[in-house]
């Protein structure tokens, strides 16, 4: 198989930037399924609403409902959690008639591209299944960057391969890092190769420069999101989660993406940096290990959310390291230990767009 490169997004000038890089607005999907988080949904409103609020500080948030009535119960919990966030601006909240599925925007939602030269922004539409068909239906989800698109009057460019936003991550000068658990999974693109999946990955998202992991944590249902485990807080720099007890399940896994870390090079031949993050105590709920981890934070124009779990130790820990690596931002630690009933947090469920 082929790639018709003439008109992509790499072709015509345009990348991927980073999530540190200014932003216009924070892309959400308003939770509504109560299958995600079965028996709890309701609990997961308050965090939920104080993400929407802290973001609301300093730039847009643009959220997706169903319909008038979806937006009118967002409205009135977004206002009932109001008082718990200083400065938060409710005018910079707007919604959009765009109907989902379920609420990870990361996943569907679209993939915004700048142009280099025009700063022109574009829509990358992946095709998307649900992580490998686990969770039909999902045909609402799969529009939603070509719903966006359209509000937005941007161009949208469409791959034709399943992809998530939560499987890869960017340093905005070319370099772009994943997993080969997600990636090359057969419930995914089947049909591509390695070498295949990464002219892909070149050619929509304007990389040059690919670095492969290989297992995401254990309870991940997407088959392990680079988001989960590693991110970079600056152009040579990575977090990245360690457990510390050896006889935890995901000592050895996160051990190897450690060791694999440091031997990596950047797009110029630098050496990355690497910064270890703790993970959390194992967050067990109805017998089941849940993908807590402080690597799904969001970074925000002025503000990083992170994910905390109730483990005063260690998420005290994670958000010092973490006010470390961004000097400049305000580190905001939210309770997310009803959100992650859902197996995911506050990178899973947004999606940012660039100025």
């Amino acid at each position: 198989m082929t790639l018709h490169t003439a008109n992509t997004p790499k072709q015509l000038g345009y990348h991927f930037p980073a999530e540190f890089e200014p932003q216009r607005a924070l892309w959400l999907s308003w939770p509504h399924k109560e299958a995600s988080w079965p028996g709890k949904l309701h609990t997961i409103y308050k965090p939920y609403c104080e993400f929407i609020l802290q973001v609301s500080r300093h730039q847009k948030v643009c959220i997706n409902v169903a319909d008038t009535a979806m937006q009118q119960f967002a409205v009135a919990e977004i206002e009932k959690f109001a008082p718990l966030v200083q400065g938060a601006k409710l005018s910079e909240i707007s919604f959009y008639h765009h109907p989902t599925n379920d609420a990870w925007c990361r996943d569907h939602g679209p993939a915004f591209v700048v142009n280099r030269t025009t700063s022109e922004k574009a829509i990358v539409d992946w095709g998307y299944n649900a992580w490998g068909d686990k969770y039909p239906p999902y045909d609402l989800d799969d529009v939603i960057p070509t719903r966006i698109g359209e509000a937005l009057g941007l161009k949208v460019f469409n791959p034709g391969i399943v992809m998530e936003g939560g499987s890869v991550e960017f340093n905005g000068k070319g370099t772009l890092l994943t997993t080969t658990a997600c990636l090359l999974n057969k419930n995914r693109n089947p049909h591509l190769s390695q070498a295949q999946i990464e002219e892909y990955l070149m050619q929509y998202y304007g990389s040059e420069h690919i670095l492969w992991l290989g297992d995401g944590i254990v309870g991940d249902d997407t088959d392990g999101h680079i988001d989960d485990i590693t991110r970079f807080v600056n152009n040579d720099t990575v977090v990245t989660v360690v457990e510390e007890d050896k006889n935890d399940d995901n000592y050895e896994l996160l051990q190897e993406n450690l060791k694999s870390l440091n031997t990596m090079r950047l797009q110029d031949g630098k050496q990355l940096n690497v910064i270890e993050l703790p993970m959390p105590k194992a967050v067990i709920y109805e017998d089941q290990r849940l993908p807590a981890s402080y690597a799904n934070f969001y970074i925000a124009n002025k503000t990083v959310i992170v994910p905390t779990f109730r483990d005063s130790i260690n998420d005290d820990k994670a958000l010092g390291i973490l006010q470390d690596c961004f000097k400049d931002r305000e580190i905001v630690g939210i309770d997310s230990t009803d959100l992650i009933w859902g197996l995911g947090s506050f990178h899973c469920l947004s999606q940012q767009e660039p100025v």
